[in-house]
């Protein structure tokens, strides 16, 4: 089901549950929800309100609170933003652009708008919501990452807030091509050195792009235009995205492989991938030492995935031949960067979307998000939520976490290589499906699906636009219970079907990951992961180890968890029968190291393990 993105917000609410299955969908993490249900069921209303929604956005009128003269609501631009955007702005509001306002400044004119859009550079702070006296409805960011938007602070101020996802991609897929090409031919080292009145054509000899494998690291709209552009500049290409759809690779010529093996046979490694908790400094001395010796890098993603001391480090002992940079830790970077300086970087000040197209693209995308929100409207890029009704979250609340938490530990099972296809969501309830109300619960385990792996904020409102962007399918299934209807739901049950696991014990006999969870005592727990039953709370972290039921495993596995100072909270086995296979799973507050997981791994009964984040 895609939702109807012109639905006045009050509609969406009001609207009857759909019973038919949800054609929506994925390709590719930003932060989890940690909400545990408090036994105190106004406190845990107002937590579960502030993480989750804002207030129904109101359509202004001549007689709303927010109007001005002529019923024209005020918009802010503190950023250039191109001409057909702020055409269309004009037609339906008063338009004020001030550039470089300092915080103060944006403080004292935040309280005379009803919305404010934004590029990169504006700061858009707690303290700039409290200033608008609750009179701001709608922050539009022009362009793709929001990091500059404290998502939380306008939530609880029920503004809402949208960005302009799609209109960049070709504009920062030709700027990969541009330095992948630059650098390739050392163009901006001789450009330098030839204005500088040298002739240097021996010091400059380039490599040849032809017949070189290209790995593209993140397959999606970008790398998966890049990728395009690439095969007709004669290269081989390999990619690695787990969750990527190996029809859609395929379809382009493109062959999906897994992260050491792109690596470790790329002549050219192209960033494509988001900035999240996993892939945080993701390229390190470790995954350096495994590149073949004289790689080149292309990043126009996000300058974090990349440890840059360690990029100096290849760099100097030739493990890395050139890196063309356009994103960065720090933007700026340090003037006295020695990265930046670096005889063999070719760098840009974050020019991937800095087209006259991208940029009027841009702009139209984002005057209308901002001018639909306006009015009512749902926007399909925004990336916080409405007001969910207070009777249906109060129930429901409990079971949102556990959705969540569902979705975020299901994707942690999928290997790389096959791409997710589908999720089947199966609600097991007494109640009648017309008196369950499951989109807030659907939306949570897309939201737990996605945002692990993906820069992508998911929520009531967009989940079905964000899926159905990457191309993820889910179906929602009802399971009637006799018993009582005061408990909204007994069981979810969340499917992987037609994936690779990379924990075989989380397979179903049907073949699909599968795991369920239940609410007990307020909380919620893992139940079932494949054939086993197991329960364990949902908090914190997990281990999960397959094993042979044998006497002793428990105490040896906890043994070599104490040992490396891991505290257990949870523990709980699983098994076919006595002496037979079985699953133990484990609540640890933090992550073991290298050294516990191997040592766990050498225990002889244990057939395979996994680390599992829940928050």
């Amino acid at each position: 089901m895609a939702l109807a993105l012109a639905m006045p917000l009050h509609h969406l609410l009001a609207a009857p549950p759909s019973t038919s299955p949800a054609a929506v969908a994925a390709h590719e993490p930003a932060g989890a929800l940690a909400h545990r249900a408090s036994p105190v069921r106004r406190g845990r209303l107002r937590l579960l309100s502030r993480r989750l929604s804002a207030a129904p956005l109101p359509a202004l009128s001549s007689q709303g609170a927010g109007a001005v003269a002529e019923g024209r609501p005020t918009v802010l631009v503190t950023e250039k933003l191109g001409a057909a955007g702020l055409e269309l702005l004009r037609k339906f509001a008063n338009v004020d652009c001030a550039y470089e306002l300092t915080a103060e400044e944006l403080r004292a004119k935040v309280s005379l708008v009803d919305a404010l859009v934004v590029r990169s550079a504006t700061r858009v702070t707690r303290e700039v919501f409290e200033a608008a006296r609750g009179r701001l409805r709608v922050v539009g960011r022009a362009g793709v990452g929001i990091d500059n938007v404290d998502l939380q602070a306008a939530t609880e101020v029920g503004c809402l807030v949208v960005n302009a996802p799609t209109a960049n991609t070709i504009a920062a897929a030709e700027h990969a091509i541009a330095l992948l090409a630059a650098m390739a031919r050392n163009v901006a080292q001789a450009d330098a050195s030839l204005k500088a009145g040298k002739w240097q054509r021996n010091k400059y000899v380039g490599v040849s792009l032809v017949g070189k494998t290209l790995a593209i690291m993140g397959f999606g709209k970008v790398g998966s235009e890049v990728a395009r552009r690439a095969k007709g500049l004669g290269m081989d290409i390999i990619a690695h995205d787990p969750y990527a759809p190996v029809d859609r690779a395929r379809a382009i010529g493109v062959d999906l492989v897994s992260f050491d093996e792109a690596i470790s046979i790329a002549d050219f490694i192209s960033l494509h991938m988001p900035l999240t908790p996993s892939t945080s400094k993701l390229f390190d001395d470790e995954t350096f030492a495994k590149m073949k010796k004289g790689v080149r890098i292309i990043n126009v993603a996000r300058g974090g995935v990349v440890d840059e001391d360690a990029l100096l480090r290849s760099l100097d002992n030739g493990t890395v031949s050139q890196a063309a940079l356009d994103v960065f830790t720090e933007e700026p970077p340090p003037k006295d960067s020695k990265l930046v300086h670096h005889e063999n970087v070719t760098v840009t000040p974050h020019l991937g979307a800095s087209t006259t197209e991208a940029q009027e693209g841009v702009a139209l995308e984002i005057a209308q998000a901002v001018l639909g929100a306006l009015k009512g409207e749902l926007a399909g890029t925004a990336v916080n939520a409405p007001m969910v009704p207070d009777e249906v979250l109060l129930e429901l609340s409990p079971y949102v976490v556990l959705a969540e938490k569902l979705g975020r530990l299901v994707v942690q099972l999928v290997a790389g290589g096959s791409g997710i296809k589908g999720v089947k969501v199966v609600y097991s309830s007494a109640r009648d499906p017309d008196d369950l109300d499951t989109r807030i619960l659907r939306a949570m385990v897309i939201k737990g699906i996605i945002e692990p792996i993906s820069s992508a904020f998911v929520n009531i409102v967009n989940a079905d636009y964000v899926a159905k962007q990457r191309g993820l399918r889910i179906i929602e299934e009802r399971t009637f219970l006799d018993g009582s209807a005061e408990i909204p739901i007994d069981s979810i049950q969340v499917h992987l079907a037609n994936v690779e696991s990379k924990f075989a014990g989380a397979l179903s006999d049907e073949g699909d990951i599968k795991v369920e969870g239940e609410v007990k005592d307020g909380a919620p727990h893992l139940t079932l992961v494949g054939p086993f039953s197991v329960d364990v709370s949902l908090e914190g972290n997990l281990i999960l180890c397959h094993q042979v039921d044998q006497p002793g495993i428990i105490g040896k596995v906890g043994s070599i968890l104490g040992k490396m100072n891991v505290n257990v909270n949870f523990m709980s086995v699983g098994r076919t029968a006595p002496g037979k296979q079985a699953i133990m799973a484990i609540g640890v507050d933090e992550e073991p190291e290298k050294e516990a997981a191997k040592l766990i791994g050498d225990i002889p009964s244990i057939e395979e393990f996994v680390f599992l984040k829940l928050r």
